[in-house]
């Protein structure tokens, strides 16, 4: 394809970068009852027993080969290669079999990435023991024992990993935790009675670490991750080889021989304790021989130069990230041309996940791209969840815009149950998906339907009815979705995504309000750098912006911009109010993967709700009328 003017001005004239990738396809089976079924054709390919599986190939073919890096205390790079973490996980099965800990027991992980993390984990999967990783956070704030409780009752772990003890301490003292071994790589002293990590390594691997690997198989129970909690109490997803296994899989399936056997470099910040990292992204990377790179910083204020520090020495196959990571990451390339050079130098494609990406922000990503390479880079994503561990649905093609969730990835089956004229229930059926949840029946057996489906409480939407290659779009979240006082039906998950397009880059993100009112409404989250060079001031507090009338009046102005577009009852936004406070992590008004939680912010801030309807409306609240929609 010929680049019709130059890219520099003009991106949306440039090619995509080329991807590996087969062509999509799907089938669709219409039922009697409404409901239509999805599904891929093609048959997966075979797949690996254990996702160990993939670590003592490469540890066989290419031993020397580089598998994961972490920053030590000097800055300099720790690196581990696959024949070396062969060695160590081995090791470790060995020492836990000593320790007493046996197949089908579990160890509880509360520290987050880190290389003993990774060594850890695939030492016990090698001996048929699964890992329960959980959010530091359930041991390290007061409001996150609770569920720090729950995991211990519906755990029972037979060992306790910290990477750091005395940071951990005090919260595990708080459960019912005696008599369980705790291991600790730093910041112990030796009458605590903490089991040294090295001591671990130290063990010299006999014939029973070889009698339990071989006894592990598909319906071993590899790990238990808690979901999230967004749109309720946390639960334990059991997750067996067979699923962890079956994904990579259908990973195979999607790509062309080329892209699933060449080594590729991955920097990523996102925790192991989710899915989206510690299944998707950490086992892909094994399953390729590829580098990981554990990043040490995250999309947040005053740790995103971490990444970018990284990002100066490593140049990566892929990158994926929230949208809010994506956003300081475009805003930085904007500003640094030797950083996107070394940025799209080897990058094939970015991978969004957590929450619908801005299309205003996939415009500045790709503007540029388009600058640095002459090309545009595809921006993939999918759908999934930890009861899938996590695929369900991809998008491995290029496409223009954001928003798109892709087919259902081969081996697995979609139904969708009608919600109204264009949106549909989303309900998935594979090899990949849960068993249940452990220590939970009740809540096992509702998750299914009478099909055995999982039931995901999702909406979607076709891009084309009559075309349904082309894929589906993400609608919303049906449980964060709500009424106005009218009745008129308001899908929360593209509203939000499409306003915070429009306010950038006054604003980071919102949250959507409007339950049971007159009118849509926001909170919304400055981004103080921008509100900064918007006032010509760097020294203002944040408090100082969300008072500043030239912001309330640029906020103002491109919310009209937005309504000129969206004049429905269920689109327009009538009041913004900006918050000072940031989202509370410790309250969970903002999760580990960097996305906000709807349902706790609008919770925890009930009052700035109320205030945000009240009559007459209070000093700090903006105002769009009619008048001003131009």
């Amino acid at each position: 394809m010929t680049i019709a003017t130059d890219p520099a001005t003009d991106p949306a004239q440039a090619p995509f970068s080329a991807l590996p990738a087969v062509e999509p396809q799907v089938v669709v089976q219409k039922r009697d009852d409404g409901a239509l079924v999805l599904r891929d054709p093609r048959a997966l390919g075979p797949t690996e027993r254990t996702i160990v599986a993939y670590l003592r190939g490469w540890a066989e073919t290419d031993p020397d080969r580089l598998m994961l890096a972490e920053r030590g205390p000097d800055g300099a790079w720790i690196k581990v290669s696959y024949g070396q973490m062969r060695r160590d996980a081995d090791a470790i099965g060995q020492a836990l079999l000593d320790r007493g800990v046996r197949p089908g027991q579990a160890i509880l992980i509360l520290s987050g990435n880190s290389l003993e993390h990774a060594a850890l984990t695939l030492g016990a999967m090698t001996i048929g023991v699964a890992v329960a990783p959980v959010s530091p956070a359930y041991a390290l704030g007061d409001a996150g024992q609770p569920k720090l409780a729950k995991v211990f009752e519906a755990v029972q772990p037979a060992m306790i990993f910290a990477q750091d003890w005395r940071r951990f301490a005090p919260g595990v003292a708080r459960q019912d935790a005696a008599g369980i071994p705790v291991v600790a790589v730093s910041d112990f002293d030796a009458d605590d009675g903490v089991i040294p990590f090295s001591d671990l390594l130290a063990a010299t691997a006999t014939d029973a670490v070889e009698d339990a690997y071989g006894q592990t198989g598909p319906d071993t129970v590899a790990k238990i991750l808690f979901s999230s909690g967004s749109t309720g109490w946390p639960k334990g997803v059991i997750n067996t080889q067979r699923m962890l296994c079956t994904n990579m899989a259908m990973v195979d399936a999607m790509w062309a021989p080329e892209e699933k056997t060449r080594p590729y470099v991955t920097l990523n910040w996102m925790p192991w304790n989710h899915t989206m990292a510690g299944n998707g992204l950490f086992h892909r990377s094994l399953r390729q021989g590829g580098a990981y790179y554990i990043d040490d910083g995250r999309p947040l204020p005053g740790e995103f130069d971490r990444t970018l520090r990284n990002l100066a020495d490593i140049s990566p196959h892929s990158y994926s990230d929230v949208p809010a990571g994506f956003a300081m990451l475009t805003s930085a390339l904007e500003q640094d041309e030797a950083l996107a050079a070394r940025f799209f130098r080897e990058l094939v494609f970015v991978q969004y996940a957590g929450a619908s990406l801005p299309g205003e922000l996939w415009l500045r990503f790709q503007a540029v791209a388009a600058r640095a390479t002459g090309r545009r880079i595809p921006f993939l994503t999918g759908y999934g969840c930890t009861e899938a561990g996590p695929l369900i649905t991809q998008l491995y093609w290029p496409i223009e815009g954001s928003g798109y969730i892709g087919v259902p990835v081969p081996g697995i089956e979609l139904k969708l149950i009608p919600v109204d004229e264009t949106r549909y229930e989303v309900r998935a059926r594979g090899p990949n998906l849960t068993p249940g949840y452990i220590s939970e029946p009740a809540l096992s057996a509702a998750a299914l339907d009478e099909e055995g489906y999982y039931r995901t409480g999702d909406a979607v939407t076709f891009v084309d009815r009559e075309n349904p290659v082309l894929g589906l779009r993400f609608a919303s979240r049906v449980a964060e979705d709500f009424k106005l006082l009218t009745g008129t039906f308001v899908a929360v998950g593209q509203l939000r995504a499409n306003l915070v397009g429009a306010l950038m880059p006054l604003v980071s993100d919102l949250v959507v309000t409007g339950h049971d009112r007159a009118f849509v409404g926001a909170l919304a989250w400055p981004d103080l750098a921008a509100c900064r060079r918007l006032l010509g001031d760097e020294g203002l507090t944040a408090a100082e912006i969300v008072r500043a009338p030239a912001v309330a009046a640029a906020v103002r102005a491109a919310v009209g911009k937005y309504n000129l577009a969206h004049r429905s009852s269920s689109t327009r936004v009538d009041r913004v109010i900006l918050l000072e406070e940031p989202p509370s992590a410790e309250a969970n008004e903002i999760t580990e993967k960097g996305y906000v939680n709807q349902r706790a912010v609008l919770e925890r801030r009930a009052e700035l709700v109320e205030r945000l309807y009240a009559e007459p409306a209070a000093p700090d609240v903006i105002v769009i009328s009619k008048s001003e929609d131009a």
